[in-house]
């Protein structure tokens, strides 16, 4: 199965199993469907599924507002650099909103557009941005063990928050369907494999990278841990770091074009809690060149990450 055709059966079950949600966006039953993100999308008993226009400020509130009268939402956003529309809403009505015992759940569901080619307005993959500035939680999907955890335990829970679904994975083969994981007690993270020669964890959507550079550790014959790391603000990273203290070395891989990494509190509570912990970050600064269109794509070398591990005292 795709990552797309995943996340559409996932989000299907969600949505026709909840009595009284309210799934609403533009084409979301109509047209592309979002790509096929929510192709076949059925109402739970005394649901309703809405096709809107583009109003997206007034869509973002209109989640709030029926998250107030005690009705679940779900507002599918086709591209995530929209929701800068909204953000008024974001931060400000959230910060009425989560003042309160939350009575109902309210979640925007964006595609972060990553693939590259639709040039200026496709250089937004900076997810933790807007979770930093509205203090909302976050998630980002980018493999199916990662789906199970985020779209079960977050797309319908109370309260607010957002999850980012990866436009460049969309055709894909779901990754980690071959693998288990265990999450921490907050299901923020999650670790797919456990080994001594180094930690190695995704952040934002740099999965795929990841298990590429685990697998040619473990090609290599080092066992190596694998950590993903789904939630764009993690209440702890505990979880992590016990591994780190054992391994010794960190490896971090963030294809997020943000200023304000969520990798980089990662690194820093690593150095405050271990001196001698050695880390290889990967990671992208913003290029006038992403304003073109291109593969804009982290490009990483397992190679030469074993080398670095290799070459390590």
């Amino acid at each position: 199965m795709t990552y797309i055709g995943h996340l559409n059966a996932l989000i299907r079950a969600k949505v026709s199993a909840t009595p009284r949600l309210v799934a609403y966006g533009q084409n979301i039953t109509a047209g592309s469907c979002l790509s096929g993100l929510t192709r076949g999308l059925e109402p739970g008993p005394g649901g309703r599924v809405i096709n809107t226009p583009n109003v997206e400020n007034t869509l973002v509130g209109a989640g709030f507002g029926m998250a107030l009268r005690g009705v679940d939402s779900i507002y599918f956003m086709k591209q995530q650099d929209f929701l800068l529309l909204g953000l008024d809403h974001l931060v400000n009505t959230w910060n009425i909103v989560r003042r309160m015992e939350p009575r109902a759940s309210f979640t925007v569901v964006a595609i972060i557009v990553d693939s590259g080619f639709e040039g200026p307005q496709s250089s937004l993959n900076n997810f933790n941005d807007f979770c930093s500035m509205s203090h909302m939680p976050g998630y980002a999907i980018s493999n199916a063990r990662d789906a199970e955890l985020v779209i079960g335990r977050h797309l319908v829970a109370p309260g607010c928050r957002m999850i980012g679904l990866s436009q460049r994975l969309f055709g894909t083969p779901e990754l980690a369907a071959d693998l288990t994981a265990e999450t921490d007690a907050d299901g923020d993270i999650l670790r797919y494999a456990d080994g001594p020669a180094a930690t190695i964890v995704a952040c934002n959507l740099a999965f795929p990278q990841a298990l590429a550079a685990w697998r040619h550790f473990h090609d290599e014959g080092l066992a190596a841990s694998l950590f993903s790391v789904p939630a764009m603000l993690p209440r702890s990273w505990d979880f992590i770091l016990a591994d780190v203290a054992r391994s010794g070395h960190l490896v971090v891989i963030d294809d997020s074009k943000s200023e304000n990494r969520n990798s980089d509190r990662l690194m820093l509570e690593a150095y405050k809690s271990m001196r001698s912990v050695r880390i290889t970050s990967l990671s992208r600064d913003f290029d006038p060149a992403m304003l073109s269109p291109n593969r804009d794509a982290l490009d990483v070398d397992p190679a030469a990450l074993v080398a670095w591990r290799r070459q390590a005292p």
